[in-house]
C-alpha cells in the first residue's frame, strides 16, 4: 500500500473501529461507496493495518493527515514526520519519498503528468521507482537554464523513463524580463510543442514558496525593487509564479505576464494537483495556497502541519470545489 492508501485506510478504519461510524456514514464523508470502504477495511485487517490499534509506518502521521484532510478539503494530506535535524529547514528531503510514492497511486496509465519547477519535485522524480506509462511535460520554465540538465528538465526525462511514457520539457527561463521576451519565447516551436499539452495534464505536481529569500526561486530571480513592490502587495506565497496573500487571493498578477509556466485556470482545471512543501518556515505559505483552492492534495510535514492545524485562523473553504476565490 502506498502512503495515500495508508492514511485513508487508517482514517476510515478509525471511524469503524473507535467512533463506531456505519460504512454507509464513512462513504459518505469520504465520498466513495460502501463496497470501497468494505474493501478498504478488508485490506486494513489483511496487510495488518488494524489490530487493536491503528498503524501506519513510523515515518506517516495518519492523525494529523486526516485532520488536514478534513480541515482543508483535500482528497489527500500525507504528514510525514520531521527529521529533528531538519526542523527548521523547508521542504525536508524525506519528503519527495512519500511524494513518489503517493504520485504511484495518483496516475494511471494513459495519463499526462505534469511537473513544476521545484527542489522537493526533482527529489520526488529521483525517488520514483514505479510510475504507470504516462506523458510527462514540464509546466514551468526552468530557475537557472544554466542548471536545466540537473534539474526540472531532468525531473521531466526521469518522471517518463520510469512510465516508460514521452517526455516534453520545457527549455525556457521561468522568469523573463518583460512580457514582450516571454511572449516571444512561448511562440517558439518547441516551447509551444510543451505548452500545448497543458490543456491535456490529469496530474500535476507543485511546490509552494515563501516570499522570502531562498524559500522562493521566484522571488530570488527578481531584482530588490521588485520584490519590494510585490511584499507590498501583500504577497505571502508564491506556487508556480503566481501569487498569492495570505487568503489565498492571487496578485500581482503582472508577474506571470512574464513568466514562462502554466495559467491558473488551467491549472484548476486539472483534476488532480499535488503540492508538496513543507517546514515551519513554508507553514505560512502552504496555508495560503491551500485557501486558493488550486491544490487537491499535500504531501508536507509535521512541523508545518502543527502550524496548518493549530495556528491558523478560521478554516478556509473546502478546495475542492475548485472555486476561484477572485470571481469568474
Amino acid at each position: 500500500m502506498g502512503p495515500g492508501e495508508m492514511v485513508q485506510a487508517a482514517a476510515m478504519a478509525r471511524r469503524f473501529y473507535l467512533e463506531g461510524k456505519s460504512k454507509i456514514q464513512i462513504a459518505e464523508e469520504f465520498g466513495v461507496s460502501r463496497f470501497k470502504v468494505a474493501r478498504v477495511l478488508e485490506t486494513a485487517l489483511e496487510r495488518d493495518l488494524v489490530r487493536i490499534e491503528i498503524r501506519v509506518p513510523a515515518e506517516l502521521d495518519a492523525e494529523r493527515s486526516d485532520a488536514l484532510r478534513a480541515r482543508y478539503g483535500l482528497r489527500h494530506a500525507v504528514v510525514v514526520e520531521t527529521p529533528p535535524e531538519q526542523s527548521d529547514a523547508p521542504d525536508p528531503e524525506n519528503l519527495g519519498k512519500v511524494a513518489a510514492d503517493l504520485l504511484g497511486e495518483l496516475v494511471t496509465e494513459g495519463d499526462v503528468l505534469g511537473l513544476a519547477w521545484g527542489r522537493s519535485i526533482i527529489t520526488m522524480a529521483n525517488a520514483l521507482d514505479r510510475l504507470p506509462q504516462c506523458t510527462v511535460v514540464q509546466l514551468t520554465g526552468v530557475y537557472d537554464v544554466g542548471t536545466a540538465e540537473r534539474g526540472s528538465v531532468e525531473a521531466v526525462r526521469t518522471a517518463a523513463a520510469v512510465s516508460g511514457g514521452e517526455a516534453h520539457p520545457l527549455y525556457a527561463p521561468m522568469v523573463l524580463p518583460d512580457p514582450a521576451t516571454a511572449a516571444t519565447l512561448r511562440a517558439q516551436s518547441g516551447i509551444a510543442a510543451a505548452m500545448g499539452y497543458f490543456d491535456k495534464v490529469t496530474v500535476a505536481v507543485v511546490s509552494i514558496g515563501s516570499w522570502a529569500a531562498g524559500i522562493s526561486t521566484v522571488h530570488d530571480a527578481l531584482t530588490d525593487a521588485e520584490r519590494a513592490h510585490y511584499a507590498g502587495l501583500g504577497v505571502a506565497a508564491e506556487m508556480s509564479s503566481h501569487l498569492f496573500d495570505a487568503a489565498g487571493r492571487r496578485v500581482g498578477r503582472d508577474l506571470g505576464e512574464r513568466c514562462i509556466t502554466i495559467e491558473a485556470d488551467r491549472l484548476r482545471r486539472i483534476p488532480e494537483v499535488l503540492a508538496i512543501a513543507g517546514g515551519l518556515r513554508k507553514a505560512a505559505a502552504i496555508d495560503a495556497v491551500l485557501r486558493s483552492g488550486l491544490v487537491t492534495s499535500l504531501v508536507t510535514d509535521t512541523a508545518a502541519a502543527d502550524h496548518l492545524l493549530y495556528s491558523t485562523g478560521a478554516a478556509p473553504r473546502p478546495a475542492l470545489d475548485r472555486a476561484d476565490p477572485d470571481g469568474p
